[in-house]
């Protein structure tokens, strides 16, 4: 699959199936992340990959928007450094690879905005002064949903040519 067909096709995933998924592909999904551009190269995430069913589901119980932690494969929280100023862009950015590329891989992700992030730092054992961005869940997706359409506005509702207000596609 090329990168644009991924972007096309990729959905949000939060029911998974009860199937591990191999090592090689969960470090491959981590090196995306590592590979991603960041602000002035200072490249300031940090990955914890959680596998153990008991950690993700507590991480689960204490994410009111992402109790589906609970039953993924394993979960990537994505940890910045104190001192990136630019770090949520960038973090972003890394969890974006990851997601494209574990979906290339066959694997469904979602990215999850409500977590009670102190409780999760001290259950991951996170320093203090580290910021936790999300936790990412993965696993393969219950039911297949490749191909399916995406509900986005027109390309002719959002971009604009030269200046805001002239349409870009007529």
């Amino acid at each position: 699959m090329d990168v644009f067909e991924s972007v096309v096709k990729r959905l949000e995933v939060k029911s998974y199936l009860d199937k591990p998924v191999p090592m090689n592909i969960v470090r491959e999904i981590l090196e995306a992340g590592r590979l991603s551009p960041s602000a002035m190269n200072l490249q300031p995430w940090r990955f914890i990959v959680v596998k153990d069913k008991e950690t993700l589901k507590k991480i689960g119980a204490l994410s009111p928007s992402g109790p589906y932690i609970a039953d993924a494969a394993f979960a990537i929280a994505i940890v910045a450094e104190p001192e990136s100023r630019w770090y949520q862009i960038d973090t972003a950015r890394a969890a974006q690879n990851m997601m494209l590329v574990a979906w290339n891989r066959g694997v469904g992700s979602r990215w999850v905005g409500s977590i009670k992030r102190d409780e999760v730092k001290k259950l991951l054992a996170i320093p203090a002064e580290m910021h936790l961005v999300t936790v990412l869940p993965f696993g393969y997706p219950k039911k297949p949903r490749r191909g399916t359409k995406k509900n986005r506005k027109p390309l002719s509702e959002i971009a604009h040519l030269e200046r805001y207000g002239q349409i870009f596609f007529h």
